[in-house]
This record gives structure tokens, C-alpha cells and sequence, in this order.
């Protein structure tokens, strides 16, 4: 009896369970269909969120981009505005030169100027017939100008240049020489007389010149000219007599043997 009992009791549980081992396998396939969609779904979730956050860093990259390029630009305009400031600084530097050195050569060109009136205002030493002396800038002019007219040959205006010059500078250094000449340009103008007695003055004031000698044999001319030869005899014996070794002594040789 307590056999049949078990075997009736092995008998319903072995029903039971399989009854219950299929429903509870159907169970488990739902169970892990649902982690799966679960998994997916996070999955999903995750890949959207890392989606988004790519998107937001796509976003914040195109804008520092878009930011770097307007600061490009930026610095592009800028460097253009560095570059054409520094040609403007080169081209005015250049023309400061061009000014300055504009400058210095008037200014070089004033003090040579200045220089010059300096120089002639003030007393400058000349040479002449061999005897060195100061004379005044307008002094030297004036003789200077007087001797250009007799070297000219334009002895009608050497002639009145040089007196004017005698009677304002009658104690220049100049006087000897100007008397010279003055009587030369006597002689020129065929004015004897008058040159006879300048020569004359010349010889008693400067017996010393250079030109003394030569003075007596032009005014031995001179009086040649008027055929006073007596007198021109007289004066070529004094230059031969006083001047010896001269040239002008030598000529006054020559020139006597053809006076009677």
C-alpha cells in the first residue's frame, strides 16, 4: 500500500514537472529577450548620446575655426595696414632725406656765400711786381677792374680808371704798380706829355720796382715820339747807367745808337 503510495506520489511529480520545466524555460527566453533589448537600448542611448556629444564637439570646433579664421583675417587686414603704414614711414624717411640733404647743401651753399663776403670785406694780401701788402676788398676790386680794361687794351678807360683809383687810394700798395700802367696807357693814347711825367713819378717814388727799368726806356720813347732826342739820350744813358744788367738797359743800348 505505501508502495502504490509512492509510486503514485512519483508518478504526479514527475507530471508536475513536466508540466513546469517548459513554462519555466518560456520564462527564461522572455527574460533574456528583455536584457537584451535593455542592452540595446542603452546601447542606443549611449551611441546618441555620444552622437550629441560629437555633434557639441563638432559645433565647438567649427566655431574655433570660424573664430581662427576671422582672427586671420583680422591679421591679415592688420599686417596689410603694418605693410602699407611702413612703405608710408619709408617714403616720408626718404623724402626727410631728400630734405635734409637739401638743407645742408643750402646751408653749405650760405656759408660758402657768407665765406666769400667775408673774404672780400675783409683785408687780403696780394703780390704784385714782387712786393706782398693788405689791401681792403673794394681796393682791390677797384684795381683789378681798372687793370682788366688795360689788359683789354681799352687804354681810354684804363687811363681815367686808374687815375680815379690813384687819387682815392694814394697810400696803396698798389699805387706803384697802377702808376706804371697808367703811364703806359698814356703812351697807348699817344698822350706823351702826360706820360712822361707819370713815368717820371714812378721812377723818383719806387727806384726799387721791377719795372723801373722798363719805365725809363718807355718814357725814353715817349720822348722820342715828341723828337726830343736829347732828352731821350739823357734818359736811356740813366737807365744803362742805374740798371745795368737789365733787359730793359740792353734795348736802351740798341735804342741809343739810332738817336741823333
Amino acid at each position: 500500500m505505501l508502495l502504490a503510495r509512492h509510486m503514485l506520489r512519483s508518478v504526479a511529480l514527475g507530471a508536475l514537472m513536466a508540466v513546469w520545466l517548459p513554462a519555466q524555460a518560456g520564462l527564461f527566453d522572455d527574460e533574456e529577450a528583455r536584457r537584451a533589448i535593455l542592452d540595446l537600448r542603452n546601447k542606443v542611448t549611449q551611441g546618441e548620446q555620444q552622437r550629441g556629444e560629437l555633434a557639441a564637439q563638432v559645433k565647438q570646433l567649427t566655431e574655433q575655426i570660424q573664430t581662427l579664421q576671422r582672427n586671420l583675417l583680422d591679421l591679415n587686414n592688420q599686417n596689410e595696414q603694418l605693410r602699407s603704414e611702413m612703405a608710408r614711414l619709408v617714403g616720408q624717411n626718404e623724402q626727410m632725406l631728400r630734405d635734409v640733404s637739401e638743407v645742408q647743401r643750402r646751408q653749405k651753399d650760405i656759408a660758402q656765400n657768407v665765406d666769400e663776403r667775408v673774404r672780400r670785406l675783409e683785408p687780403q694780401q696780394v703780390s704784385v711786381d714782387g712786393k706782398d701788402f693788405l689791401v681792403e676788398a673794394e681796393e682791390k676790386r677797384a684795381y683789378d677792374d681798372a687793370m682788366a680794361t688795360m689788359r683789354a687794351g681799352e687804354f681810354d678807360k684804363a687811363a681815367p680808371a686808374l687815375v680815379t683809383f690813384l687819387k682815392r687810394y694814394p697810400s696803396s700798395g698798389y699805387v706803384d704798380s697802377a702808376r706804371y700802367w697808367l703811364g703806359n696807357a698814356q703812351y697807348g693814347l699817344r698822350q706823351y706829355k702826360d706820360a712822361i711825367a707819370t713815368f717820371r713819378a714812378f721812377v723818383a717814388a719806387a727806384p726799387d720796382n721791377l719795372r723801373a727799368p722798363e719805365a725809363l726806356l718807355a718814357l725814353a720813347n715817349c720822348q722820342a715820339e715828341l723828337k726830343d732826342n736829347k732828352s731821350a739820350k739823357r734818359t736811356l744813358e740813366e737807365l744803362i747807367r742805374q740798371y745795368p744788367k737789365s733787359e730793359a738797359a740792353q734795348a736802351g743800348r740798341e735804342r741809343i745808337v739810332t738817336l741823333k
